[in-house]
């Protein structure tokens, strides 16, 4: 028998020691409902759920971009709204001025509401803004909506529908009958790099800015109509004639009218002035927003010198409406595409919060503790805590039996 060193002592309080850490832990645990409180805890999984905790942060905020960015297109695509209705009271007002009951004063005061509705055109495009973003002045086009192909051509016949081909570049210039009744939508377009041809606003019966409209009727039954561009895009003097071939124009007759829509190969862009919206929690993960120009301008219905469509006389009324049609085309367009990116944008949303719920449950699988069996764990190491105390009681009474031999 020794007294010296009591080893049922020592080995019951170094068991004590151990269960008082182990019921600690449990304690720390079930007050934080954590089952990882220190990287000691769960090295692996505290790595590994640290990043999940970053990616659901980073699907929760880019939900929240998607639905500002739904606020941007709706906030744009209200203002086209109001475009629309302006641009509706202006083909009445053209349809109205076609009329040979008016006056001339009659169509001068539908003249002055034209140009009031341009000018609010103009200023919707110029003032519509989310978070102090300009959004319908052309600010945000975007690379999505740029034309890459050929030039586009429409062409109606007042007895029928005919099919426009380019035949030629040519500087053929043709002479205007004055029996036909033309009607000429050029719309902006940017120079394709390849064909030096830009036309610069929306024309009526051949009155285009710094340039010639012509047409004359061919042999083989077709019908050639030449705009001429006298200014090129770089700025230098240069006649440039478009010829285009109407088939079936023998079809014509004295009275009918045609419509030549023209729209120019526009040079692709980066669309970097589009608006970026980031909607995954990584790089990359983002959507480009392209609002075009909207302004009077851009969607034809007013002239490179700043003058609104002309009402004054019957032939210039006619052709207005054919311009105002292109314009409420132009903006039917836009409106569409921003429908579209909306809908998207909230199947985004929708499909965000789906990865976030589910990230989540991961996560909370890795991180959070089951109450219930770490309530057992920490009944288990209670009642060996107290056994252990109980242990240790006795064995510091062992070495009292080194007494009896002093009898």
């Amino acid at each position: 028998m020794i007294i010296n060193h009591n080893m049922s002592a020592l080995n019951t309080l170094r068991q004590m020691g151990t269960n008082e850490k182990a019921t600690s832990n449990s304690l720390e645990k079930l007050s934080s409902g954590l089952r990882i409180n220190r990287a000691g805890d769960d090295a692996a999984g505290l790595a590994i759920s640290e990043k999940m905790r970053g990616q659901i942060r980073g699907l929760d905020q880019a939900s929240r971009n998607a639905q500002d960015s739904i606020s941007l297109i709706q906030t744009a695509e209200g203002g086209l709204n109001e475009t629309h209705s302006i641009l509706q009271r202006m083909r009445e007002l053209a349809v109205q001025a076609s009329t040979d009951t008016n006056t001339t004063t009659d169509r001068k005061a539908l003249q002055d509401e034209m140009k009031q509705l341009t000018a609010e055109i103009d200023r919707i495009a110029n003032t519509t803004e989310f978070n102090t973003k300009k959004l319908l002045n052309g600010d945000l086009k975007g690379a999505t909506d740029l034309v890459k192909g050929s030039m586009s051509l429409e062409s109606t016949f007042a007895n029928g529908s005919v099919k426009l081909t380019i035949s030629a570049i040519s500087n053929t210039e043709l002479l205007l009958s004055a029996s036909d009744v033309i009607h000429i939508n050029v719309v902006d377009g940017k120079d394709s790099g390849t064909t030096a041809f830009k036309f610069s606003a929306s024309t009526v019966l051949g009155k285009i800015a710094s340039g010639k409209v012509f047409i004359s009727a061919m042999s083989s039954g077709t019908i050639t109509i030449s705009a001429t561009k006298l200014v090129t895009s770089t700025g230098a003097t240069s006649a440039v004639t478009i010829t285009i071939s109407v088939a079936g124009a023998d079809k014509l007759k004295a009275g009918d009218s045609i419509t030549i829509s023209v729209k120019a190969v526009e040079k692709a862009e980066n669309g970097n002035s589009a608006a970026i919206a980031q909607i995954g929690a990584n790089s990359g993960q983002n959507l480009q927003i392209g609002i075009k120009n909207m302004s009077s301008q851009e969607i034809g219905v007013r002239d490179t010198n700043g003058d609104a469509l002309d009402l004054t006389d019957q032939k210039k009324a006619d052709g207005a409406i054919f311009l105002v049609n292109s314009a409420l085309e132009r903006v039917s367009t836009e409106r569409s595409k921003l429908g579209a990116l909306q809908n998207r944008l909230e199947h985004t949303i929708n499909n965000l919060g789906t990865s976030s719920e589910n990230l989540t449950a991961a996560e909370s699988r890795i991180r959070d503790v089951d109450m219930a069996k770490e309530m057992t764990t920490f009944q288990k190491n209670n009642i060996l805590n107290q056994a252990a105390q109980a242990m240790l009681a006795q064995a510091n009474q062992q070495p009292q039996g080194v007494l009896q031999l002093l009898r």
